[in-house]
């Protein structure tokens, strides 16, 4: 699985840049943000390697938030990689997550390519997603161990509005000790 290119720009365009990585040549879908911000020589992207049965195609972005974004789209029933991509070119991730905190349902369908009937089943996919897209735009180390405990609790199944209520109870400022403090009041909530 590919997550990352570190290479040399040989060619781009607002939907894709062609990546020369020691020799060997990558296509990259990109962002009209990531293209916004590319240099004009060496490039460093977070990749997200999508493998079908026709193809494998590679997504880049310039930063973390933006790709945790699509990612989350993309699991989304009805929502593919070219309407996640469409998202992520209309919005910032925080943009996006002002968006999902105020239910804006005119907001995602201003995006091309989303309806009224999408637009209303992203805002109920992602309910409290917003939370996570704001923490992970953040650099400092709490807003990182809040982040880290919150995939590490929803990997053990848990609910992300649960787990976004859990997290901002706890005082913690290390990641251990986060899900700890958060595992205990998951039990009683």
């Amino acid at each position: 699985m590919i997550v990352g290119l570190n290479g040399k720009v040989v060619y781009k365009e607002p939907s894709f840049v062609h990546i020369d990585v020691n020799g060997v040549v990558y296509e990259v879908f990109i962002s009209l943000h990531t293209f916004s911000s590319l240099p004009k020589d060496e490039v460093s992207l977070f990749i997200t390697h999508i493998i079908r049965e026709d193809a494998q195609l590679l997504f880049g972005f310039a930063d973390m938030s933006e790709k945790k974004m699509f990612t989350r789209l993309i699991k989304i029933n009805g929502v593919g990689p070219k309407v996640a991509m469409a998202i992520c070119s209309t919005y910032t991730p925080s943009q996006f997550a002002t968006i999902i905190n105020n239910k804006d349902v005119n907001g995602v369908k201003k995006v091309p390519g989303i309806g009224p009937k999408s637009a209303g089943r992203i805002l109920v996919e992602l309910n409290g997603f917003d939370a996570e897209i704001l923490t992970t735009t953040g650099t400092s180390n709490g807003s990182l161990a809040f982040s880290e405990a919150s995939e590490a609790l929803e990997s053990l199944g848990f609910k992300k509005d649960k787990i976004t209520k859990a997290l901002s109870s706890c005082e913690a400022t290390d990641t251990a000790s986060l899900v700890k403090g958060a595992l205990k009041l998951l039990q009683t909530i």
